[in-house]
């Protein structure tokens, strides 16, 4: 559905807000711009960004998803992610948990990795639906490459505020080794949700499993669980403004400086509830055999950090890959057998031995 017919945000749902940060002055390396950018990082991990010139981009994406989606189940179910901790491919609606109680999600997507984009024709992961190829090379590795030069240039921006060697954070991400880097298109149908009854979760709470996350919407639905509060609040789409945060992959670099903060997908409120609700996000994650590890021996300002939180701990031992296996492995229905697999999927946010 074009998205001037979608009814807007309605103005009596209380809403969190964010600060807007514009990526033109963040490029022109703006100091003013630059510090905001460190203030949204560093209390909440979400902002929002203007300027970032990927809406061609994005539209083209969102009529991507809508041919993929539109296929028959079976021929979608030909390219599932699967059970194994692999992300890449489709995911039907129901096939992960939302919650430990093992509610199923409402969602179905299509992930494209990053790997996959930039070496086609040849296949580097995992082969994709014939809407998908068809669109590869018009339209997924634009989008993918536009996402990566703006997440770049952010984890540029941070890598230099949290006092790192030049190209550090850069260098944990490198464009030409396998990760899980991706591009995903959500489709959430119609939920209405009943008066006094709690909304049905589309994506239940969670920290992102990476780095940074550049994510399109048109529909409200994104909450965030704000530190100190014990309500959800909702975050406004704003027309050509992408939603940004960080992930689990930074708050671990950063000694716990940089926030990757818990959020959710529910249904939108309002007559918003009555559309499908259509978003698109580009994860950047580190190259599969990163460390997730606190960068102590090379910022002064991260061992500070560190040394001040004893009671927390950066070493994970686990690498990217291992990481990301895990989170993605254990929210899989199929593979759960109670409350313990929902635990064992948990990132920064659940773990007191890490974070």
């Amino acid at each position: 559905m074009p998205a001037a017919t979608l009814p807007p945000f309605p103005d009596d749902v209380p809403t969190h807000p964010l600060l807007v940060i514009d990526y033109e002055l963040i490029k022109s390396r703006d100091q003013h711009e630059i510090d905001r950018l460190w203030e949204a990082a560093t209390n909440l991990g979400f902002w929002y960004l203007k300027n970032h010139g990927v809406t061609e981009e994005v539209d083209g994406m969102f009529d991507m998803g809508a041919e993929t989606m539109a296929l028959p189940l079976e021929e979608k179910m030909k390219f599932e992610q699967g059970d194994d901790g692999i992300s890449f491919g489709y995911k039907a609606a129901g096939a992960n948990a939302v919650d430990a109680t093992g509610r199923l999600d409402t969602v179905e997507f299509t992930n494209v990795a990053k790997d996959d984009a930039l070496a086609w024709p040849r296949v580097a992961r995992r082969a994709y639906p014939s809407t998908v190829n068809a669109r590869m090379e018009s339209t997924i590795a634009p989008f993918i490459r536009k996402s990566l030069e703006i997440n770049n240039t952010l984890l540029d921006v941070l890598n230099n505020k949290l006092g790192l060697p030049p190209g550090t954070l850069l260098a944990k991400h490198p464009i030409e080794e396998f990760s899980g880097s991706e591009a995903r298109v959500i489709r959430n149908p119609p939920t209405p949700t009943s008066k006094g009854q709690p909304p049905k979760l589309a994506i239940g709470s969670h920290t992102d499993f990476g780095s940074l996350s550049f994510l399109h919407n048109r529909l409200g639905g994104l909450q965030v669980l704000v530190p100190g509060a014990e309500t959800w609040q909702y975050v406004k789409p704003i027309p050509g403004h992408a939603i940004c945060n960080l992930g689990d992959a930074m708050a671990l670099f950063s000694g716990g400086i940089l926030r990757s903060n818990l959020h959710r997908v529910v249904p939108p409120p309002g007559a918003q509830s009555a559309h499908e609700r259509w978003s698109l996000v580009y994860f950047t994650r580190p190259g599969n055999s990163v460390v997730l590890r606190a960068l102590v021996e090379d910022s002064p300002l991260i061992a500070q950090a560190v040394a001040k939180t004893p009671e927390k701990n950066f070493e994970t031992s686990a690498t990217s890959l291992e990481w990301f296996t895990r989170r993605i492995k254990n929210q899989r229905i199929k593979n759960r057998t109670g409350p313990e697999t929902w635990m064992a999927s948990r990132g920064t946010e659940a773990n007191p031995a890490v974070v």
